[in-house]
């Protein structure tokens, strides 16, 4: 029997390094963190405060995702703190999402594309009153 001890880290391909890096920075607020030196360009980010990492690698070819967001499309999710907060954030920083403060899996959600149309689910703790 395998024992989880939970998600190390998620992995995504990126044609532009500087593009995606200055994304998961600027708009996802995530610290980039030392990253072994690969023959390859990337970069990593820590995720929360329990271990978490998200992994950027560079590949020269296409990502599969051309058209809007689809939220049942392959994606990672982000617990985010607020989500009122989060929306405004998104708003200002002018990027597209779809959203549903009240989606029937118990937790607001947040569905947005990073610049290789990468799926990013954001979801946050519901308050039902």
């Amino acid at each position: 029997m395998i024992h989880h001890e939970g998600i190390h880290h998620v992995s995504l391909i990126v044609t532009d390094i500087e593009r995606a890096k200055a994304f998961y920075r600027d708009v996802i607020g995530l610290q980039e963190i030392q990253r072994p030196a690969f023959d390859f360009e990337g970069a990593w980010y820590a995720v929360g405060g329990s271990g978490q990492q998200l992994h950027l690698l560079v590949h020269d070819g296409e990502t599969k995702r051309t058209g809007s967001i689809d939220t049942r499309d392959g994606h990672f999710a982000i617990r985010v703190a607020d989500f009122d907060e989060t929306i405004d954030w998104l708003n200002e920083c002018g990027i597209p999402h779809r959203h549903n403060r009240n989606s029937i899996t118990g937790f607001s959600q947040i569905f947005l594309l990073d610049p290789d149309h990468n799926v990013i689910e954001l979801n946050a703790a519901r308050h039902d009153s």
